[in-house]
């Protein structure tokens, strides 16, 4: 692994690190979603300063260069991540969904309620 593209990696790590910190002291980010890429910001740094994992990983699994490696892994922790954002956006869509039948059905009943009072 290159010099240069260990250093990149840790700059970006660490402006990703501090961004989202800065995210979560304003409110803006949940604890719970940031956690993710803090992770993967100091599993980053940890490749970076250590480049013979990744050489490592690189020979036993057969891939020609430790870049296709980190680029393959990103690709796959972002994949990951996008399931699971999936799964959170059909739960949330479900009960929004849930939720504007409630509202529609206690507004139906409440103007049923009220055309019974005027009578």
């Amino acid at each position: 692994m290159s010099v240069v593209l260990r250093v990149v990696l840790i700059a970006a790590s660490l402006f990703t690190t501090l961004y989202i910190m800065k995210r979560i002291r304003n409110s803006k980010a949940q604890i719970e979603d940031s956690i993710f890429w803090i992770l993967l910001a100091l599993m980053l740094i940890v490749i970076s300063i250590f480049p013979g994992i990744p050489v490592a990983i690189t020979g036993l699994l057969g891939i020609m260069a430790p870049v296709n490696f980190l680029f393959l892994f990103m690709i796959f922790v972002l994949l990951v991540k996008i399931f699971s954002m999936s799964l959170k956006v059909s739960a949330l869509e479900t009960r929004l969904k849930n939720l504007t039948q409630e509202i529609a059905i206690r507004n139906k009943e409440e103007d049923e309620h009220e055309e019974n009072n005027e009578k």
